[in-house]
């Protein structure tokens, strides 16, 4: 459980931001919200009174979310951020998760699984949109020839686990999928994670894009 987290919403769209803010200070985990119009604002709100987690727009008068995302992390590491934006262009999604963004979301998205997702996010979990996790994975569903490391370490059904779970799939869907146990996939994950050293699935899938795992 979560609570008392202290939320900064950034918009230039007030409807959008006062929005948002009425449903966030009617969650028993939240202890304030604040509002940012701009990435000076955000950067100084962030400075003035630490936030737990920002729901940042990309878009604003004097600057890109995304960059403005980068420069709240690097003054406060332990700040937890959702990108909601309109822009689902594959490079956005990844610029958004090179950043240390911890989810990514677009606006037309209905605004209680914003509000949900916000609250994952603070409680320390990944949100990733099906439709972004599409656009930021296209093309994974074909393992080339000779598989680029680090994911050669993998066995050809580890391989089509990662493609899974880096479209957003849950071990359920992964099951169904592939017609295995949630036990089997369990397992599978421990042994991927273990093999590429790393623990979040977000960053598995841009190491995958990275490697050139594409159809």
């Amino acid at each position: 459980m979560i609570a008392d987290q202290r939320v900064l919403v950034v918009d230039d769209h007030p409807v959008v931001r006062r929005g948002l803010r009425a449903m966030l200070e009617g969650e028993s985990w939240v202890a304030a919200v604040t509002e940012a119009a701009t990435v000076a604002e955000a950067v100084r709100a962030v400075a003035v009174h630490p936030v737990h987690v920002v729901a940042m727009d990309v878009g604003l008068p004097d600057g890109d979310g995304i960059d403005a995302a980068g420069r709240i992390l690097r003054a406060a590491p332990g700040t937890r951020i959702l990108i909601l934006t309109m822009d689902d262009d594959e490079s956005v999604v990844q610029r958004a998760l090179r950043a240390g963004a911890h989810g990514f979301l677009l606006k037309d998205t209905d605004p209680q699984v914003v509000v949900d997702s916000l609250r994952t996010v603070a409680a320390g979990g990944v949100v990733l949109g099906p439709r972004t996790a599409g656009a930021l994975l296209t093309g994974l569903r074909t393992s080339p020839a000779r598989v680029p490391a680090p994911f050669d370490r993998l066995s050809e059904r580890e391989r089509e686990v990662v493609i899974r779970l880096t479209a957003g799939d849950s071990n359920g869907q992964i099951a169904r999928r592939l017609g295995l146990s949630e036990k089997t996939v369990r397992n599978q994950l421990s042994g991927i994670f273990a093999k590429l050293g790393m623990t979040d699935r977000v960053r598995v899938a841009l190491s995958a894009r990275d490697a050139g795992l594409r159809a």
